[in-house]
């Protein structure tokens, strides 16, 4: 959910460059969809419903079905109150300027109701059909995500760490779904949602670097050195890629998958990690690209081979 994970957006949205503001050449219906962001929000469901089957002992198809519906409009509303408040500054940004509202195919108060509707509706599914804490966690990735995080990424590049919480939590939320009662957070769960946590530093930070001019004119501050597209910035990348591969084998330490899901994801983080030092020796926006799409390719299949616990 957080721009970590959900600006894929970039690669998947529908736009060319020669269209003007006054006729984006969409429809409001397609202004709609495009607010809820609707293939991101679907990559990010894909996360927290399979952490749901890693977790869960018996899955329930109602509550998948929950999480699934849930999930997605949680995320979505999430991802229009970000367009919301930041349409001001998407008309400043080449890979923003012909979003719905910068291009006020919608108008604000209907961006606004609509937004308001996904997030109490996903949050009162989740809170009805799968457990209250699921539903308090969904809320709570909603204002995480539009309210700290948004704000915070003019002001210092932490934002990143700040908008990696909730962009990590619905794979906590997909692990918290698959409990009974008020809902319970079991240690696997955390471990999930630690993997996909520190996985969107070097995946956003690589998107940032090839986008840092794009970023700039919006004033955002993205990679880790407020200097932009420096040593310290690609040593950061490196180092977390590093430490993603260590966190990625914590399930095994703790004994919850055996060694040949831990093969796979030994693989996995070795590939991005070569990717992100063939990065930090040549620091290209082609380079960051390939890390970029290596981070993609990581992380459902570093989720399916835990799913496996083999």
């Amino acid at each position: 959910m957080s721009e970590y994970c959900f600006k894929f957006a970039f690669f998947l949205e529908n736009t060319t460059g020669n269209i003007s503001l006054s006729n984006p050449g969409y429809s409001k219906f397609s202004g709609f969809m495009k607010l809820t962001k609707f293939r991101l929000g679907s990559l990010v469901v894909f996360s927290a419903l399979i952490t749901y089957f890693t977790v869960a002992e018996s899955p329930n198809w109602q509550q998948a079905l929950a999480l699934g519906i849930g999930g997605f409009l949680v995320t979505s509303a999430a991802n229009g109150f970000n367009q919301i408040i930041e349409k001001d500054l998407d008309k400043l940004m080449e890979r923003t300027r012909l979003r719905p509202m910068p291009t006020e195919v919608l108008s604000h108060t209907e961006a606004l109701i609509f937004c308001s509707i996904f997030g109490i509706g996903g949050t009162v599914l989740l809170w009805v059909y799968t457990n209250p804490l699921s539903g308090i966690l969904g809320f709570i990735s909603i204002v995480l995500y539009a309210l700290v995080y948004t704000p915070l990424k003019r002001i210092t590049p932490f934002s990143v760490f700040v908008g990696a919480f909730p962009g990590a939590l619905p794979t906590l939320i997909g692990g918290v779904a698959a409990t009974s009662g008020f809902g319970e957070i079991h240690f696997f769960a955390l471990l999930l949602f630690l993997i996909q946590f520190v996985w969107q530093f070097p995946h956003f930070w690589a998107l940032a670097w090839f986008n840092n001019e794009d970023y700039a004119r919006a004033d955002f501050h993205l990679l880790p050195s407020k200097a932009g597209k420096d040593d310290f910035s690609k040593f950061q990348i490196l180092m977390y890629s590093a430490f993603l591969l260590m966190v990625s084998l914590l399930p095994f330490v703790f004994q919850f998958v055996g060694l040949i899901s831990t093969g796979a994801v030994v693989v996995c983080g070795m590939a991005l990690l070569l990717q992100a030092y063939n990065f930090y020796r040549v620091p290209t926006n082609e380079n960051a690209k390939k890390l970029f799409f290596v981070t993609l390719i990581y992380l459902p299949l570093v989720q399916v081979a835990l799913m496996t616990k083999s």
